[in-house]
């Protein structure tokens, strides 16, 4: 063949390829068939399914700020509304314990010097932080909390924002957050980082959190709070004029705790300020540790954070071109100007955007400067150098070993942290477990996302058949008004009777694999009617890979966190697929009358545990390879698909062995 003929047959191939693609015939693998069954094929479909979620509540927010926007007691309302909703979703904090601060160095620079500090947040918790203080102060001076954006190092040697605002006269915190600079958790014996970076440690982290009813934002945020109680225990700091700032992943922590602690006089959010909607749409979820479980159910927006601290000044600080989304800030500041203006202080809120990227350069530290000179400093002067500041500190280490969980016996890591917290919470799920089992069955709805929502009016649509030697092959598209389609291919052997059983396969690998496995096809020569089925997010409707970064240990991190954002945890959507399932087969000719096995494995596990309590038609369910109780998760944060099997607050009811115990022997689980 010459090279123009082989040129020609590879290009028919590759438009084959593609139209085969677009209408759903593309084989799962090379020369074997896809099974499909779907009456379509877009391979983003479940997450366009779940934006709809997202821009359904992002249209009853627009229209309750336009309400807002009417009136200055209108306004208020709205305000104190957020609030409310911001703290029923960001989970309980315990009573606060003594700080037991103390300064173990200090290191000097000209014209300031740093404390190096460590607190205890709560028991066992510590914090490390660097205190940059003005030098030869008379009189308490005003301070700050800086914010660490993402980097191992956190603190690290030292901070050109937090010398600047010292040479102005203004004190800055900065604090090492959880997992970062001194405060790592998945590491070594020697203190080494276990983890790519600090947004994949973050994201691992954050499902124990999750599945306590907290989250890691959460916690960055007490531990803020609590830095904030250390400076005000302090002679030297003016405990009235209290700041706060955060650029990168620290704008995130800003955003929470200008949104929250009251006591922050002057806030700023930078390299974060944008709208959650569009970020979404356009990049998908961020990392673990920047979002709250239920926000978008709870219809908290971006510049929700900062309106909370209304009519107190606050500055956007951007890049124009940072891939953090710019229309969605400039969106978001005409919502702080015109709540800002309706209060009667427009004067009070500002936006500065560098011609710059995902960067604080010399422009945007000084008009940081400016800004807090402005509403803390008792003169309003502040200096007007605009060199740079390169200063790097030596020996800037809080602890001797370099990390607080090598340095003391009584240091609890978050792994420790999350497990003593779920045995604390033992008594109160036995009490819940004694409860009537409607109850239990009606918190469990809660707890997936499923309250009130179940429909039970089914439409299956045939997409294919086939007679084939031992037994007939039927291919459906359940739908289910408000629901995905459910994907599923029927096996009816010639031999089949009245009291064949059904046995259902669903595998986390999709019914292709299942089917393609050619073994299996022994498994009609006894009479079973093969059902197997793709749920949302997985086989035919599995959100492409290329949206989910590797950095995230999830296969679906996209539509899994997503998910958690509206409400609806994925496990709590297959469970509504399940019952759609389970409905076919009651009603189909076929079908009904068969007693219904299950088989499943991987993320359908706990999928299934929760089905076969809330349906008694699955007569049996045999599980494998899948989660058996959640304080895996708490024990081990390094494991893979954990977000495809969190359910937010649940370890205050239930845990998995719970459901099998409640299932009175109609699941077991076989490896």
């Amino acid at each position: 063949m010459n090279l123009y003929k082989l040129i020609a047959c590879l290009s028919l191939a590759m438009a084959t390829s593609a139209v085969a693609q677009t209408f759903g015939e593309q084989p799962a693998y090379p020369g074997r068939p896809n099974y499909g069954a779907l009456k379509f094929s877009q391979s983003s479909a479940y997450y366009s399914y779940l934006m709809l979620d997202v821009h359904r509540s992002n249209a009853i927010r627009s229209g309750e700020l336009r309400k807002a926007f009417n009136s200055k007691k209108e306004m208020l309302r709205y305000i104190d509304d957020v609030k409310c909703r911001l703290r029923k979703i960001i989970g309980e904090f315990p009573a606060k314990t003594p700080l037991n601060g103390k300064v173990t160095g200090t290191v000097n620079g000209e014209g300031f010097k740093v404390e190096k500090i460590i607190f205890e947040s709560l028991p066992g918790r510590y914090v490390t932080a660097h205190l940059y203080l003005p030098e030869n102060s008379s009189k308490p001076v005003p301070a700050c909390i800086e914010m660490c954006g993402h980097g191992l190092n956190g603190k690290g040697t030292g901070s050109a924002l937090a010398v600047r605002m010292a040479l102005n006269g203004i004190a800055v915190m900065v604090v090492d957050p959880i997992a970062q600079g001194e405060r790592l958790q998945l590491m070594d014996e020697k203190g080494r980082a276990l983890t790519r970076g600090v947004t994949t440690e973050h994201t691992l982290l954050n499902p124990a959190f999750n599945l306590l009813g907290s989250s890691l934002a959460a916690q960055e945020y007490w531990d803020n709070s609590r830095a904030i109680d250390y400076l005000q225990s302090r002679m030297d700091i003016d405990k009235d004029r209290i700041g706060a700032y955060g650029f990168s992943g620290g704008g995130t922590q800003a955003s929470y705790l200008v949104g929250l602690d009251e006591r922050i006089k002057v806030g700023c959010v930078g390299l974060f300020f944008s709208s959650r909607a569009r970020t979404l749409e356009l990049q998908g979820p961020s990392d673990g540790c920047q979002q709250i479980p239920n926000e978008g159910c709870e219809r908290i927006e971006g510049a929700d954070f900062a309106l909370m601290m209304a009519p107190k000044p606050f500055i956007v600080l951007d890049g124009k071109y940072d891939f953090v989304d710019h229309w969605g800030a400039l969106c978001g500041f005409e919502e702080l100007k015109k709540c800002y203006t309706i209060l009667g202080h427009p004067e009070r809120v500002t936006q500065y955007y560098a011609e710059d990227g995902h960067a604080t350069p010399l422009d945007v530290q000084i008009r940081l400067v400016e800004w807090f000179g402005r509403w803390l400093g008792r003169d309003n002067t502040i200096s007007q150098d605009t060199r740079n500041v390169e200063w790097k500190g030596t020996d800037m280490l809080c602890t001797a070993s370099g990390q607080v969980n090598l340095e003391y016996e009584d240091a609890l890591s978050v792994m420790d942290e999350t497990v003593k917290t779920m045995n604390q919470l033992a008594s109160q799920r036995v009490e819940f477990l004694q409860k009537d089992k409607d109850v239990i069955r009606q918190k469990m709805q809660e707890l997936l996302g499923l309250e009130n929502i179940f429909n039970d009016d089914i439409e299956a649509f045939t997409t294919g058949r086939s007679s084939l030697r031992e037994f007939e092959e039927y291919r459906y598209q359940l739908n289910c008004e408000g629901q995905m389609p459910v994907a599923c291919v029927v096996w009816i052997p010639s031999t089949v009777t009245a009291d064949s059983p059904i046995e259902i396969h669903l595998h986390e690998q999709g019914k292709a694999w299942f089917f393609n496995d050619l073994t299996k096809r022994d498994a009609v020569s006894d009479g079973k009617i093969i059902v197997a089925a793709d749920f949302r997010g997985i086989g035919e409707m599995e959100d492409p890979y290329i949206y989910n970064y590797t950095k995230y240990w999830n296969r679906e991190y996209r539509v899994a966190t997503t998910s958690m954002h509206i409400g609806r945890p994925v496990m709590g959507q297959r469970v509504a697929d399940m019952r759609t399932l389970l409905n076919f087969c009651s009603e189909d000719e076929k079908l009904k009358g068969h007693p219904i096995k299950v088989v499943a494995d991987g993320v359908y596990g706990p999928v299934v545990m929760h089905s076969a309590v809330l349906d008694s038609r699955i007569s049996q369910a045999v599980l494998s390879h899948c989660l058996k109780s959640w304080k895996e998760y708490l024990e081990n944060p390094l494991q893979r698909d954990m977000y495809s099997n969190v359910l937010f607050g649940v370890l205050k009811y239930y845990d998995l062995p719970d459901l099998i115990r409640l299932s009175e022997g109609r699941v077991r689980i076989v490896d």
